[in-house]
């Protein structure tokens, strides 16, 4: 008989290694949301942070330029750290990690959008189609006629 595989959640709460890579997870996730927080201007976007070991903070960033920029930050940055969020940080390290520039999300807006003619050969495919799919179909072709009026 087959054994059935256990869920995700009750293998992050036991005992073992994966609680505590999900902890140290998200406790990376949280200081590189404090850290560009705290951070001002067009760094933010190109830095990320990499660590936390043996109380050291470790920034990965794009270029050396602005590793540069980081480190002339980074006194204020260790000190409203050490008072906001980790009291146990002894110093930051930045690092350069040129990999680090493919990686960043690029956000895009959405701009497709439906033709009157494409509308209107979705609405007349869902005339002669039934059931839900006939239903989606006019839904679809309706939304593409309200987007066009907002």
């Amino acid at each position: 008989m087959k054994k059935l595989p256990q869920d995700l959640s009750l293998l992050l709460h036991q005992a073992g290694q994966l609680p505590d890579l999900a902890e140290k997870a998200e406790l990376l996730t949280n200081l590189n949301h404090a850290v560009k927080q705290m951070l001002s201007g067009p760094v933010t976007e190109q830095l990320k942070v990499a660590n936390l070991r043996q109380g050291i903070l470790i920034i990965e960033t794009t270029t050396a330029a602005w590793a540069a920029r980081i480190n002339f930050q980074k006194s204020a940055l260790l000190a409203r750290l050490q008072a906001e969020t980790l009291p146990m940080l002894t110093s930051i390290e930045v690092k350069v990690n040129p990999g680090l520039a493919m990686y960043t999300p690029i956000s895009r807006n959405n701009t497709n959008q439906l033709s009157e003619t494409a509308a209107a050969h979705i609405n007349a495919l869902a005339e002669h189609t039934e059931g839900s799919l006939g239903q989606k179909l006019k839904r679809l072709a309706a939304l593409a006629s309200r987007k066009r009026q907002s």
